[in-house]
């Protein structure tokens, strides 16, 4: 399964791995230190969205480019970031890693089930 940081990449032509569609079906949770975490979620159509703890949401259009997946058009702009790129995770459902948000702080992603 195909996850990221921070969100984001286009529509995956039909010949995708199994594995990037199944992201379609999950949520990718971001958790900070300090309590707070993010869900993000990629659709087939290249839309993305997110969902802060603090009520703030962000949209964008995503797409993998190379071995990164990268966020372009990120509403509303974030800390003057219009574009964001973290290199492509593979994970299952349920398996965690640690990554760097936009900012370079330390998260904990999680792969989570269903959206």
């Amino acid at each position: 399964m195909i996850a990221l940081l921070m969100a984001g990449l286009l529509a995956v032509p039909a010949t995708a791995s199994a594995e990037i569609a199944d992201m379609f079906e999950n949520t990718l949770v971001s958790r900070y230190p300090d309590g707070g975490w993010v869900r993000h979620w990629f659709n087939r159509d290249g839309s993305y969205a997110a969902h802060f703890s603090d009520g703030r949401r962000l949209s964008a259009s995503w797409r993998i480019e190379g071995q990164k997946v990268c966020l372009n058009g990120i509403r509303p702009a974030f800390m003057m970031i219009s574009r964001y790129c973290s290199p492509v995770v593979e994970a299952r459902v349920g398996q965690t890693w640690t990554a760097r948000d936009p900012l370079g702080r330390r998260v904990q992603n999680e792969l989570a089930p269903g959206r």
